[in-house]
């Protein structure tokens, strides 16, 4: 039976923990170092205890170590994955192909976004040479989804929720020719979230100081089923960045969500144990931008988030009236408590953002009325009452289990059998004393042996396979019931999927004769891995200290024409005054090219003039 993959991220150990018992089938989280997130690492003794209490569930742990390497990482790097397999990770993340000439223990490999898996070449390419799984561009629609599919027999995962990169992952450069902070070296600086204007012919404004190049967060809750049928099989929240409560909130709410696309095609998770959340996950109580499907179902839905890059939160309403300390929305009883954290767009289209004292009937008194006028919209970024409860969630996760009583000969019998198939069985000799009241005898042994709280089982059934019902101690049933469970941890782990893998050496022709820079060969391991692969030139890596000054630092499948309802394919599409160029609050001009034909739009790099 095919099994689905949800999988969270981590940002520590702490979160790791709350991903699995909320319902994460596995969790990626990264390394001292070498990860896409500098912000993110974690010591291997903490990555080494996630991957114990994931393994408890057969939920999985894949460590990122998707950065570029310089020749002088390289054995560092090395030894660090030794590091990783010994501690027992599941998977490497990994976007440098000059690991794959190194001498690495046979772990599963992944292709990161990283690598700009967007072509079934490229990824065939990347089976071919060992990888047992391909990490898709999130630009990709359904149809390029199941295209990929059917000429590949690769894992295939992609991403569901969180942010969005507005460049194509792997591939843009805007960071680094900036500032020299790569978003290949896991240092980003997030230039795509900044104020820009976009200036047109002889200096026209078009726009200005807007977020031009933020996106909307993704959202793919009501796709899950055409992504399962398409062929994806883990289903990638984005956010090595976020805290708990957002893994929280996010993972039991994609949870919910596939456990009923998997029970209506007889699929299974692909771990085990079922969560009982003590809290309602809602996706807008989180951080969030407004949502998009972005390219899944090709271009047309609104995907920017041009007046904010900031969290807007959940929608509340406009406000209707406005006194000297409180305001009144439209919905007559909005449910606010205070510490909730409110924000709205004033009239000139910056976001603000208020804090809620106290609430009397539907007046609403914030820390500041300022710019609170009548027709505002009202968001809430922060729901205190949602918060706090999912920062006090008991919710937990546990294994179904059926207790099985019978006789042996002379003896007694007790076995314990998982939701997973695993059987452990303990017999006992004793001496056979008939029960004097039977139905209390029963429902004393049914009580006892369901006693699982302090384990990670839940009982589900007793079944007392007895012709006559002995008189048994309650101390003789609880020493049963630990011994079997004790006996079934051990099965559970003896019998756990076990994932092998590990590069291929081989000649297959890459799909491509020459590389630019933006290949992302940095060290000479990769440059020895694209030659042995039949690639005849190879550009050096940016971040070798290339001069990107007039060079094209992000594609991408945003375009601003079709933002602006300018690009010729749209109905009463309107002129713009071309070339067009966006400036940031620096001077720093980036020229616009619009390649039509393969329908992205590019961005290039000029330093501030003079």
């Amino acid at each position: 039976m095919k099994r689905i993959e949800l999988l969270s991220p981590a940002k520590d150990l702490e979160t790791g923990f709350a991903a699995i018992n909320c319902g994460a089938d596995a969790v990626y989280i990264g390394a001292p170092l070498f990860g896409a997130r500098e912000a993110a690492s974690n010591p291997v003794a903490d990555v080494e205890q996630l991957i114990n209490y994931a393994h408890k569930y057969w939920a999985k742990v894949y460590v990122v170590v998707n950065t570029l390497l310089y020749d002088e990482e390289l054995e560092p790097a090395q030894k660090l994955i030794g590091q990783l397999y010994q501690a027992g990770a599941d998977a490497l993340i990994i976007q440098d192909a000059g690991l794959l000439e190194l001498d690495l223990p046979p772990i599963p490999l992944f292709a990161s976004t990283q690598m700009h898996n967007h072509t079934p070449e490229r990824v065939a390419f990347l089976e071919g040479v060992g990888f047992q799984r391909a990490i898709l561009a999130r630009e990709l629609s359904l149809d390029q989804i199941r295209e990929i599919r059917a000429r590949t027999h690769i894992e295939l995962e992609t991403f569901i929720h969180g942010a969005l990169c507005v460049s194509y992952s792997g591939q843009c450069y805007l960071s680094y020719a900036i500032g020299g902070r790569s978003g290949n070296r896991g240092q980003c600086a997030q230039p795509c979230r900044r104020a820009y204007r976009l200036l047109g012919r002889d200096g026209q404004i078009i726009s200005d100081r807007r977020y031009l190049m933020s996106l909307r967060d993704l959202n793919l809750s009501a796709s899950l089923d055409e992504l399962v049928d398409a062929g994806v099989c883990s289903f990638k929240i984005e956010g090595r960045l976020k805290d708990k409560t957002y893994v929280m909130n996010v993972v039991a709410h994609y949870r919910k969500l596939l456990d009923v696309v998997l029970n209506q095609r007889a699929m299974r998770p692909a771990s085990s144990g079922t969560v009982a959340l003590d809290f309602e996950p809602e996706l807008y109580k989180t951080f969030n931008r407004g949502y998009s499907t972005y390219f899944l179902h090709d271009r047309g839905e609104e995907i920017a988030a041009i007046d904010t890059p900031k969290s807007t939160g959940e929608l509340l309403g406009s406000v209707v009236s406005t006194s000297r300390s409180s305001f009144t929305l439209e919905k007559p009883n909005p449910v606010l408590h205070p510490g909730d954290g409110l924000c709205f767009l004033d009239g000139n289209r910056e976001l603000t953002s208020t804090t809620v004292n106290h609430v009397e009937g539907t007046n609403i008194f914030p820390d500041s009325m300022e710019n609170l006028k009548p027709g505002v919209q009202i968001f809430r970024n922060h729901d205190h009452f949602f918060s706090d409860r999912l920062a006090k969630s008991k919710s937990a996760r546990k294994i179904r289990v059926r207790m099985q009583l019978s006789t042996s000969g002379r003896d007694l019998s007790l076995t314990a059998l998982d939701e997973d198939g695993n059987r452990a069985i303990i017999t006992q000799g004793m001496e056979w004393q008939p029960a004097m009241q039977t139905d209390k005898a029963r429902d004393t042994i049914v009580r006892q042996l369901k006693k699982l709280g302090g384990t990670d089982f839940t009982c589900t059934e007793v079944d007392i396979s007895l012709a006559t019902l002995p008189f048994i101690p309650v101390s003789a049933l609880n020493a049963l019931r630990r011994t079997v469970v004790e006996r079934l941890v051990g099965e559970r782990e003896v019998h756990r999927p076990s994932p092998v893998g590990g590069a291929r050496r081989n000649a297959l022709p890459y799909p491509q004769d020459n590389l630019t820079f933006e290949g992302n060969v940095l060290n000479q391991k990769a440059r020895q891995f694209y030659i042995r692969h039949g690639v005849k030139t190879i550009q050096q890596a940016a971040e070798s200290g290339l001069n990107l000054r007039g060079l094209k630092v992000m594609t991408t499948r945003y375009c601003l024409r079709y933002q602006l309802n300018a690009c010729p394919r749209q109905k009463d599409s309107k002129k713009l005054a071309e070339p067009l160029r966006l400036v940031d609050d620096l001077g720093i001009e980036y020229p616009l090219r619009f390649n039509c034909t393969d329908c992205v739009m590019e961005v290039f790099f000029h330093s501030p003039p003079g």
